[in-house]
Order: C-alpha cells, then sequence, then structure tokens
C-alpha cells in the first residue's frame, strides 16, 4: 500500500491507493479472489473518494483491478454469511456498497474503470459507476444473477439500461452469460477495446488529456450530462446555469483564452 493510503482514514489493505501526475488511482486488491469486493473495500473505496474529491491536485480518478486477471469478479461471497447473515446485517453491508456507488457516480471529477480480465457481477457494476471502462480485449463481462437467484433492484440497473438500452440490458440479464470485449463494445458496455500490451499505454494518454484541461469545464459537463439522464421534472437547471456560468467568471476562462492566442499549452487551476 502505498504512503498515501495510510492517510485516509477508513482505508484498508484490500485496496491499493495513489496520487500522482493529477491522477487518484484505487487499485482493488484481492487477486488471489479475482478481486472480489469485501465489505471493508466498499467502505474504503467511499474513504477514498472523499479524500480525491477534496484534493485539487487530483484532476481524474482511475480505478482497477490488481493481479492482472480480473478488474473484479464481484461482491465477496465469503464476506455474506458473517456479513449478511440477518436482515439488519444485510442492510448495513447494502448502505455501504450504496454508498459507494453513489460517490463513484457523483465525484465531479472524471472517472475511468480501467478493465483487465474477469468484470462480472458487482464488478460491472463498480465499473458502471465510472464515467468510461477501457478494456483490454481479453476481459469479459457479465451479470449472473439468473444463475443464482439474486435480484437486482431498480438502483442497480438503472445505470445498466441507461448505457446499453433495455434490449441489451435484458439480454445481458436474461442469459448471465459472459460477453467477450468486442461485444461489450458493441452494446456501448466499454467505451475502447485495446490489446493489453497498449492498455496502460493509452490509460496513461488519456489522463494525461484529462488532467491538463480546465476542471471546472469538466465538473460543469459531468453534473450537466448527469442532469439530463433525469427525469424531466427532477432536473436542476438552475445549477446547470450555475456551473457554466462558473466556468465563464473563472481565472481558468481567461487562462484559457491567453493560452490560445500565445499558442501555448494553457495551465488551469480550477478556479
Amino acid at each position: 500500500m502505498s504512503e498515501t493510503a495510510s492517510r485516509i482514514e477508513g482505508i484498508t489493505e484490500q485496496l491499493v491507493i495513489d496520487k500522482r501526475d493529477g491522477v487518484g488511482y484505487i487499485g482493488l486488491n484481492q487477486p488471489e479472489k479475482h478481486n472480489a469486493i469485501s465489505y471493508e473495500m466498499w467502505q474504503g473505496i467511499a474513504a477514498t473518494l472523499d479524500d480525491f474529491e477534496a484534493d485539487d491536485n487530483v484532476r481524474v480518478i482511475v480505478m482497477a483491478g490488481e493481479g492482472g486477471k480480473a478488474f473484479s469478479a464481484g461482491a465477496d461471497i465469503s464476506q455474506f454469511e458473517k456479513k449478511r447473515g440477518s436482515a439488519d446485517a444485510v442492510e448495513i453491508y447494502n448502505a455501504a456498497v450504496k454508498l459507494a456507488y453513489q460517490k463513484l457516480m457523483n465525484v465531479p471529477k472524471p472517472t475511468i474503470a480501467k478493465i483487465a480480465g474477469y468484470c462480472i457481477g458487482g464488478g460491472l457494476g463498480t465499473a458502471l459507476c465510472c464515467d468510461l471502462r477501457i478494456a483490454s480485449e481479453d476481459s469479459k463481462f457479465g451479470i449472473p444473477a439468473a444463475k443464482l437467484g439474486l435480484g437486482y433492484g431498480y438502483d442497480a440497473l438503472r445505470p445498466l439500461v441507461a448505457l446499453v438500452g433495455p434490449s441489451f440490458a435484458k439480454e445481458i440479464l436474461f442469459t448471465a452469460r459472459r460477453f467477450s470485449a468486442v461485444e461489450a463494445c458493441d452494446m456501448g458496455l466499454v467505451n475502447r477495446v485495446l490489446p493489453r500490451s497498449e492498455l496502460d499505454a493509452f490509460i496513461k494518454d488519456y489522463t494525461d488529456t484529462m488532467a491538463g484541461n480546465a476542471p471546472l469545464t469538466i465538473k460543469a459537463c459531468k453534473q450537466i450530462v448527469a442532469e439530463i439522464q433525469k427525469d424531466l421534472e427532477e432536473r436542476d437547471l438552475a445549477l446547470c446555469k450555475q456551473l457554466v456560468d462558473d466556468c465563464f467568471g473563472s481565472a481558468d476562462y481567461k487562462e484559457g483564452r491567453t493560452a490560445f492566442m500565445a499558442k501555448r499549452k494553457p495551465a488551469f487551476r480550477g478556479k
């Protein structure tokens, strides 16, 4: 674990945390279990995202799986008897998962799921909370709920349906089979598919690009896209206007114009 992680309250050694060159990194670290996500990891993800959101030096967030074999195979089922053995325990466990998902979806900075290997069940659910999903060509995707008798609720299915549409969502859920990276890309489940040997370089290029762009513009775009996806009566159009006004009133807007005229790279500060 990095030195950075030790300063984040509630962190677990099952997460690898790093902050470097404008990028906050969260590594799911149970490779012996295909990075199955434990209760402590759900808690740690939420705590880490709070830290990343508060740190102006973090411009982009990347989530990945350690070990090379999986992004994540889902929730750590070995904990279920202890952590989900009663109605009260289930409620506590589910609240931790929901909080991690909400923070990952709502953090105002761009998030990328770097996927290599298995991305199954709750692992796929976690990747769906990210803004972008970049996958190696040997990755596998699926939601095996129908093979386990599990129920997926409204909050769990809405991001999937919003991303791939109802027909592909039904295919994923009804068949409960594993889909290739190419199939996942064709249905819109992932943004890009690359040879594994090119994945790291591609992610580095994307994070460098995003970290160098104007943070207030990215924040506004992310929030406005989220508002567009809401039901009409739930959209906060005043917030959308305020976010755009914040961009035009910022020092970064002046810096962007000045840098363009001078034909140099802008140095944005998020202010």
